[in-house]
């Protein structure tokens, strides 16, 4: 059976961030025949027309080529003013420029991390309409949305809660089923 390559990232810089230990957790929790790469946005600079006339920033070229890279995406976003970070919307919105968007038809599932009662959902709604123009072929079930995050976590960043773990490896089953249901297409 072919391995199915899983490129993750997050919108939040934050050291101790929540979405960065759900990403590490998935890592854990990966299904046979699955790897996993967490790659960090922190190195692309903001989008900026002028820039990319200048060349395409070598952060957005290794970025991007990651993508191609990688059979499926696994975005994991915090909510920030109940939307998506600038963080993670600037490196879709580089990924997507240019005539062959890497991001044109590539499976991804979408988790999300929050200290507040919704778990980060509208986040992940707001990502769902980007998804759309960006023409993401997102997984729509199951949903991973870990609220009150500070207290599923312990003091290393290791995910405790197994209500949330359970979720996390019921969404990557069913990405790489997903995955491999579209590249059979």
């Amino acid at each position: 059976m072919e391995m199915i390559k899983i490129l993750g990232f997050t919108g939040s810089l934050r050291r101790d961030s929540y979405n960065k230990a759900a990403l590490r957790a998935a890592g854990e929790l990966l299904p046979d025949g699955a790897i996993l790469e967490i790659v960090d946005l922190a190195p692309i600079p903001f989008f900026n027309e002028d820039l990319e006339a200048e060349g395409v920033p070598q952060a957005v070229v290794d970025f991007k080529d990651k993508i191609v890279a990688a059979d499926a995406l696994l975005i994991c976003t915090p909510e920030y003013n109940y939307s998506i970070p600038p963080v993670l919307k600037n490196a879709l919105d580089w990924a997507s420029r240019g005539k062959d968007s890497p991001l044109n038809g590539k499976p991804a599932a979408i988790m999300s991390a929050s200290q507040g009662l919704f778990g980060g959902a509208r986040a992940q709604y707001h990502l769902r309409q980007v998804a759309v123009v960006l023409n993401l072929m997102l997984l729509n079930r199951p949903e991973v949305f870990i609220m009150s995050a500070a207290g599923k976590f312990d003091q290393d960043g290791k995910l405790i809660d197994d209500y949330s773990r359970r979720a996390i490896s019921n969404l990557l089953v069913a990405m790489v089923d997903w995955t491999r249901l579209l590249k059979k297409k």
